[in-house]
């Protein structure tokens, strides 16, 4: 019979089907308890699992019964989000776990419509979750979320963010009239995006989602220089001249040393509206080429479909409205991926240390 140290050992070598990440690397914690005959295992995953967690428990169930000859097997699954590791010399925020940076190097690729969907597949999946819009000059959450009153404040300094479909967001674009220009210069655009975020009560975010404005411009420093960032995605389309500026994205992340949890590749092919048809008008391979290039995961595809664009014009986000179709089962597995390959990631230990004072009485 296998004592606890080798059946743990086997848990952790097992690789979720969907993360492609075993149990061990992603730092679950494993409880086993053998009594007799009779085995209890109870696993803590780093990151959600709701969709797919009776598939876990299944899989193990029959793998450690193999295993171990036991037929009285218990497989119990549970998650809690921890904090993880940021730039350094970056403080964490009040309210917030980890905060995933979404960029593209260049606009037209979606990636708007893609952090939205993002953030509301990791809350299928059982996360706590919000969005910050850090477009100043194009705010585009309101209209996505189907939300358009002010926000709220108790105290006059700090402002509540707008829940829509169980996601915490905020943006400029709550903030003034939706054909309002923002004439602003750079320093008051940063101003305004480290106040956005650092003036709302968040409340107890496993992940904060940002969606980033296109290019490496004043924004994209002020982020990923004083903003703990736990990880970043790209989102890019197959097309050579998308690829080109999202290699831009990518490297300006690894210069501050925010690691990159991988590539989404949108509008990967295109479906027909009214025969179903498939074709990659953009080409194909682009994403899966630069994930090799510079070492990164490929997190999954999108498809150019028309409900995804109608659903965000009419504030009813695809993975909110459609839960069970193919497109959100998309954006959920890639939701996992992310989740998954940011729970690798070394823990945040700064909370465990206390503060020195040094006096001179």
């Amino acid at each position: 019979m296998l004592n606890p140290a080798q059946i743990k050992q086997i848990i952790n070598d097992y690789e979720d089907p969907l993360s492609l990440v075993s149990f061990g690397d992603s730092h679950s914690k494993t409880d086993i308890q053998l009594d007799g005959e009779k085995l209890t295992v109870l696993i803590t995953l780093a990151y959600p699992v709701k969709g797919h967690k009776e598939q876990l428990v299944s899989e193990l169930l029959n793998l450690l019964k193999k295993e171990t000859n036991l037929q009285s097997v218990v497989v119990t699954i549970d998650w809690q989000v921890i904090k993880h590791k940021v730039q350094q010399g970056v403080k964490g925020l009040e309210g917030i776990k980890n905060i995933i940076a979404v960029a593209s190097g260049k606009g037209g690729v979606g990636k708007s419509t893609t952090s939205v969907n993002l953030a509301l597949a990791l809350a299928a999946e059982g996360a706590n979750v919000g969005i910050l819009d850090a477009d100043i000059y194009g705010p585009s959450l309101p209209r996505m979320l189907g939300k358009s009153q002010k926000p709220e404040t108790t105290d006059g300094k700090s402002i509540k963010p707008i829940e829509s479909y169980g996601l915490q967001s905020m943006s400029i674009g709550y903030l003034i009239d939706e054909e309002e220009p923002m004439i602003w210069r750079g320093p008051m655009v940063t101003q305004a995006l480290q106040q956005l975020l650092n003036d709302t009560n968040w409340d107890k975010l496993d992940y904060l989602v940002i969606d980033l404005p296109p290019g490496t411009g004043d924004i994209q420093l002020t982020l990923s220089q004083s903003v703990p960032v736990s990880g970043a995605v790209i989102v890019t389309t197959p097309q050579d001249i998308s690829l080109l500026d999202a290699r831009k994205a990518l490297k300006m992340f690894e210069k501050v040393n925010v690691p990159v949890m991988g590539i989404i590749e949108n509008m990967s092919t295109h479906i027909c509206g009214q025969c179903g048809h498939e074709e990659a008008i953009f080409g194909s391979g682009g994403g899966q080429k630069m994930a090799s290039q510079y070492d990164v995961d490929l997190l999954g595809g999108l498809p150019l479909d028309i409900r995804i664009r109608e659903n965000a014009d009419n504030g009813e986000p695809t993975v909110a409205v459609s839960p069970d179709g193919e497109i959100a089962k998309a954006y959920r597995l890639i939701a996992t991926r992310v989740a998954a390959r940011l729970a690798k990631q070394a823990k945040d230990f700064s909370s465990a240390f206390p503060n020195i004072v040094i006096q001179n009485d």
